[in-house]
């Protein structure tokens, strides 16, 4: 893919990720894909992948991602982003909390042929736990 395709990809995944488009979001990865999340471990195969964002979506309704940077090198993309939302659908099996969220998150990409192959999500997931009170930060 040249760099111009790159950018039209992920601006399209942003698109997705604004409407909650699970479908589109997990057609945009191989059939063999691994993505690896703090929440949800490694996932593998885009079903499981679709199956991830529909859990999300649920949990957290409100959820926005802020796209701030696309750093691309060749195949390799690393975008850097804010999310935020509201626990409001429950997360983990849990009930909702109805308390937000925000921080920063970063999607580690290899792209094969229009498709991504892996995905790697680096955020504080502690820190998000501590933020919508299903953990409690022991104070300093």
């Amino acid at each position: 893919m040249t760099r111009e395709e790159i950018t039209v990809f992920f601006a399209r995944r942003q698109g997705a990720l604004a409407r909650r488009d699970a479908v589109a979001l997990a057609a945009d990865h191989a059939e063999d894909c691994v993505l690896e999340s703090p929440w949800a471990g490694t996932v593998k195969g885009r079903a499981a992948i679709e199956q991830m964002h529909r859990l999300w979506f649920s949990a957290f309704p409100d959820v926005t991602f802020h796209d701030e940077e696309l750093l691309i090198d060749g195949n390799r993309v690393a975008q850097i982003a804010t999310v935020e939302g509201t626990d409001i659908g429950g997360f983990m099996g849990l009930p909702a909390t109805g308390k937000p969220f925000r921080f920063p998150l970063v999607f580690l990409c290899t792209l094969n042929e229009q498709q991504i192959v892996h995905e790697r999500r680096i955020y504080d997931f502690t820190g998000m736990m501590v933020q919508i009170g299903m953990l409690k930060a022991k104070p300093v």
